[in-house]
């Protein structure tokens, strides 16, 4: 999936420093001396959250990936098991398909 805006993942310190340093812009703005130091470390914050969020994304989506191809592989198994192990072949199929949907809920939280 191609995404037009970044998905961040800010870490703790991470989003201490940026509301500090938002502030501490503000003030500046209102007072028109802005320190070039304050924005330059705010953009590298961003961006080291932005290259953080796009690891996190592409992780998410080869699970995903991972979670459909056992699903797809439990249920090929549930077809082919013999009659007593049907049970267990399904059970297995259920919950390769609730981590698919786990999966996915997670991918969708994450690109909101």
């Amino acid at each position: 999936m191609d995404r037009t805006t970044p998905v961040y993942s800010y870490t703790a310190a991470e989003k201490r420093a940026r509301r500090t340093l938002f502030i501490r812009g503000f003030r500046q703005a209102t007072a028109d001396c802005l320190d070039p130091a304050v924005t330059r470390r705010i953009e590298e914050i961003d961006r080291s959250a932005a290259e953080r969020g796009a690891r996190e994304l592409r992780a998410l989506h080869d699970l995903l990936a991972t979670a459909r191809q056992d699903a797809a592989t439990a249920k090929a198994k549930e077809k082919a098991a013999p009659r007593a192990e049907r049970d267990a072949a399904r059970q297995a199929r259920k919950d390769a398909e609730q981590r698919v949907r786990l999966a996915e809920r997670a991918l969708a939280r994450a690109e909101r």
